[in-house]
């Protein structure tokens, strides 16, 4: 049995193959149960601090900014993968994006401010430049890192990065991504006029149909990862919008605050089970050492 938390890589120019540590997750239904989590939580916890506490898109995007690097730092410096460092980084990344796709998209105006707000914290609150233009700059973006990366020669494959550096490609990617989904999401269910349920239902049915084209052999299963990834999260802003929102406007109306700690529970509990899957993992790789 192969140990889980190492990955066999090819040498150099011999046959023979080098262990390096694994630094990234399998790409499995649990982790993309844990994504979608995680990305509502971020929805949840980003309008909780800019909206609900009044911060602003301003500050709170300069303070989840640097979260996110800080929790960035303890991952890179991480020797292995961790499931509560990896996953507190995607937590990061999809709060600090929903506050980032905020802001660019947003303005000061009535229209953005919770019920009875007329300001929100200091400094500018938005670019104002809308959800179809902030989600086209973030895209292109987007575009441009997988340029880097595939000019670099690094693997796309998440199992075998192993670097520095192509960790820090990937995070790049990872934050990007989640920020164009915010955008997506929020055009979604605030300007298409599908609301939050016809939003959720649009996207779950583009990623059931990523499902099936994941048996077309013709169709690179990076490609369908990275597409996955950016549609899950406008899933998480959608459904975190519908659990927050007024009645009046589609929602539950259960608030930012009471929805974001219960879903910080759910991702909590979600970490500690794959945490305990990898412990168990190693210990059966030690017992039962695989062939050489």
């Amino acid at each position: 049995m192969e140990r889980p938390d190492v990955v066999i890589g090819p040498a150099a120019a011999s046959d023979t193959t080098m262990a390096v540590t694994r630094k990234l997750p399998e790409v499995t239904l649990a982790f993309w149960i844990m994504k979608i989590a995680a990305t509502t939580l971020g929805e949840t916890a980003g309008d909780l601090f800019a909206q609900t506490m009044k911060l602003g898109y301003f500050l709170t995007t300069i303070a989840l900014f640097l979260v996110f690097v800080v929790t960035l730092l303890v991952q890179l410096r991480s020797s292995r993968y961790n499931p509560f460092c990896y996953w507190t980084v995607i937590l990061s990344t999809s709060t600090a994006g929903t506050t980032m796709s905020d802001f660019m998209n947003r303005d000061a105006g009535p229209k953005y401010l919770p019920n009875g707000t007329d300001a929100l914290g200091w400094g500018p609150q938005g670019l104002a430049l809308g959800y179809p233009a902030g989600a086209a700059i973030l895209l292109s973006v987007l575009l441009a890192i997988f340029a880097v990366w595939k000019s670099s020669g690094m693997t796309f494959q998440i199992r075998e990065i192993v670097t520095f550096r192509g960790e820090a490609v990937f995070w790049s990617a990872i934050l990007v991504s989640n920020t164009l989904g915010t955008s997506m999401g929020d055009f979604l269910s605030d300007s298409s006029g599908l609301g939050y349920a016809g939003g959720a239902l649009l996207v779950s049915a583009a990623l059931a149909l990523l499902i099936v084209l994941m048996k077309v052999p013709a169709v690179p299963n990076v490609l369908l990862f990275w597409i996955a990834f950016v549609l899950t999260r406008p899933l998480g802003a959608t459904v975190g919008d519908f659990l927050t929102k007024p009645v009046a406007k589609g929602g539950l109306d259960l608030g930012t605050a009471g929805s974001s700690g219960v879903l910080l529970v759910v991702l909590l509990g979600l970490m500690a089970h794959a945490h305990g899957l990898g412990r168990r993992g190693a210990v059966t790789a030690r017992v039962r050492p695989g062939r050489p």
